[in-house]
């Protein structure tokens, strides 16, 4: 009992109207059907149609038709007697030795529908009455999903979770129709003269619990997508990687309800047509896309502009006491900022921030004092008003005495401090307002007072 193949691929020519009856799929199935019954056809020599018989059977004798795309299976009292996957016209005997219950081929789908043949064949009774039904092989498109909340995964690359709402549409394939048939789909529409069995049917309940089971796992597949590591993926990028997404949808679905171990089923392609991101996540989008203009010189060149800004701001708000810190900073700003934006190039140049005794790298000293080359070639008060140019000449008068006042500045010949001649009055009553503003603390500015008065 089973099928002898008669031809192979499309019919065609004088062979095909050799036959006079014969069963094919029902005219005007919809792309999104997954399960109809084949129907029998009579010609006459090629004109016209005739058909006779029960519409509900397949008996010793009849011809089938398997179009492209298609496979097709026999069932006997909810046992599954026959599968055809390669395309072509054959015959059904029930009494012929040389007769075969699969014909599978050696294609991708051919190992898996043998297997599961093995698993679930039932041989049925010789003579008996099979009903035959075709099962879509192609990928069944428009099968939608969408969520009415947000839905919310852990993301890698903004480190913390993120939130949307999403709507799309998936396609599917039916990779093992064996599995499909005995453990999906329903038994209503295994019956001889059964309705066509539609994805998009709304009234359909197994296509309601695969919708519900792809919303159920958005979460994990958008989580799956975005936590690769191998690829780094971001949010971003899911509306044009359909594929990748599709691969992420796909695996969460197995993880979660098994779809091709269990039921023979694939999504293969995916198309979100919209996400819209909650609150908090499009505000931290917006931060990232900020940090990610901030990198690099770009970023630099904005800062200064916002320390510019804000000087400027406090000094039109008359913030007078923290202008006057703002101002003691500025030289370590500037020097930040600088190192900021230009690389370490390990020169010999090292800036005086501390009035330390200054390393001028062997280069020889003019004048009287000995004092470090940091003048750039600007004239001195006093004795000293010569540029340090000679680069190289003997010392005149005392020879490299080093400097004691560390750094503070020198008036008149020899060192004198230009603190003698402040107003300490001033001084203190500067400190004092800074204080009261709370810009500075009691002991610095008791520090500040010894200093002043020298004690």
């Amino acid at each position: 009992m089973g099928f002898i193949k008669a031809f192979a691929g499309a019919i065609g020519g004088t062979f095909a109207d050799q036959w006079k009856d014969y069963l094919m799929p029902r005219a005007g199935v919809p792309a999104t059907a997954a399960l109809f019954q084949a129907v029998p056809v009579g010609t006459n020599a090629g004109r016209g149609a005739n058909t006779k018989g029960s519409t509900n059977i397949i008996s010793n004798g009849s011809r089938i038709v398997v179009p492209e795309g298609t496979a097709l299976i026999t069932l006997q009292e909810g046992g599954v007697t026959g599968i055809i996957t390669e395309p072509g016209g054959y015959t059904y005997t029930s009494d012929d030795l040389n007769s075969q219950s699969i014909f599978a081929g050696d294609g991708i789908i051919g190992p898996i529908v043998k297997q599961s043949w093995e698993r679930f064949k039932f041989g049925g009774q010789p003579g008996g009455q099979h009903v035959a039904f075709y099962v879509n092989l192609k990928e069944i498109p428009n099968n939608k999903f969408g969520t009415q909340s947000e839905i919310y995964w852990d993301d890698a690359y903004f480190g913390t979770q993120v939130g949307a709402m999403t709507r799309g549409t998936y396609t599917l394939k039916i990779v093992d129709p064996i599995l499909f048939v005995k453990n999906f789909v329903p038994s209503q529409y295994l019956m001889p003269g059964a309705e066509v069995f539609d994805f998009a049917d709304m009234d359909n309940d197994a296509g309601t619990q695969l919708f519900n089971e792809v919303v159920g796992t958005l979460s994990a597949a958008f989580s799956v997508y975005t936590n690769d590591p191998s690829k780094g993926n971001r949010i971003s990028k899911i509306q044009a990687d359909q594929i990748g997404f599709a691969q992420a949808m796909a695996q969460a679905v197995e993880d979660a309800y098994a779809w091709r171990a269990d039921r023979g089923l694939q999504i293969v392609k995916t198309a979100i047509l919209a996400i819209e991101y909650d609150e908090d996540t499009k505000q931290l989008m917006k931060d990232v896309k900020k940090a990610d203009a901030l990198s690099g010189a770009r970023g630099n060149a904005f800062m200064q502009q916002a320390v510019a800004r804000g000087m400027q701001a406090a000094g039109e708000n008359g913030g007078g006491a923290a202008m006057a810190f703002m101002g003691m900073g500025m030289n370590a700003a500037g020097g930040v900022m600088g190192g900021m934006q230009q690389p370490q190039t390990g020169s010999s140049y090292q800036p005086n921030f501390g009035g330390q005794q200054m390393m001028n790298q062997g280069q020889p000293m003019n004048g009287q004092m000995g004092q470090p080359m940091m003048n750039q070639g600007q004239p001195m008060n006093g004795q000293m008003g010569q540029p340090m140019m000679n680069q190289g000449q003997p010392m005149n008068g005392q020879m490299g005495q080093p400097m004691m006042n560390q750094g503070q500045p020198m008036n008149g010949q020899m060192g004198q401090p230009q603190g003698q001649g402040e107003d300490m009055a001033a001084k203190l009553l500067q400190m004092k307002q800074l204080l009261d503003a709370g810009a500075i603390s009691q002991e610095e500015y008791d520090a500040v007072k010894a200093k002043v008065l020298g004690l």
